[in-house]
């Protein structure tokens, strides 16, 4: 039986990048030096990892790929499906954080990164849009990239709570931001309540008199 430990996970190189980061800057940081405080190999990075900037955003590349698994299933809701899977990515980085806003900090100090994150965030946006577009035929693309656009941006406004703060803020703000959300855009799974502005348009038989009419019109309405 082999005692050698375990090789470091890359959650353990991650790590390791962002105390590098944090105590040296992310310019003078070197891959060799990344891989020797996480204990590999630079080669063993570079099969883990594409670059400096590819380890912080390791996580969103994993989370996009899953994102397009989980969506390539059936849902009921379109909408709903969107919202939840933002609320995982959201519970992702709030499993850890700590980590979560090490990475912030980071991103933050470097103008590279900034404008790598606003790509990624984007790459959310369009996911969903063409998610949208796909499972619902015949939806405007004006509906579809508002929606997507709304949802991304709400997630974003709750992570940055997390990342800024000092205290977690639990995944259902953001459930029920999304509450919300659907239903400011009519397409929440519960239906909507008709406003008092509403113009509704219902058919019935020629048949029914007029006061069972009124009387279902009133009972929907009330």
């Amino acid at each position: 039986m082999s005692d050698a430990a375990p090789p470091p996970t890359r959650g353990a190189v991650v790590a390791a990048a962002l105390d590098l980061f944090a105590t040296q800057g992310f310019e003078a940081t070197s891959v060799e030096q990344i891989a020797q405080a996480a204990g590999v190999s630079r080669s063993t990075f570079f099969r883990q990892f594409g670059g400096k900037d590819d380890v912080v955003f390791t996580d969103h590349d994993e989370l996009l790929a899953q994102l397009r698994t989980q969506l390539a299933g059936p849902h009921d809701n379109p909408w709903a499906a969107v919202c939840a899977a933002s609320v995982d990515v959201f519970r992702h980085f709030a499993a850890d954080p700590e980590m979560a806003r090490r990475r912030y900090r980071v991103v933050r100090q470097v103008p590279a990164l900034r404008e790598r994150e606003i790509v990624t965030v984007f790459q959310y946006e369009r996911l969903f849009d063409e998610y949208l577009r796909g499972a619902l035929p015949g939806l405007d693309p004006v509906d579809a990239v508002a929606f997507a656009a709304a949802v991304t941006a709400v997630h974003n406004h709750v992570l940055r709570r997390l990342l800024r703060g000092t205290t977690d803020v639990p995944a259902s703000v953001l459930s029920e931001a999304y509450d919300g959300l659907m239903h400011r855009f009519g397409v929440h799974p519960d239906g909507e309540t008709p406003a008092t502005d509403d113009l509704i348009i219902a058919a019935f038989p020629r048949r029914m008199p007029a006061a069972e009419i009124a009387r279902r019109l009133r009972a929907d309405l009330t």
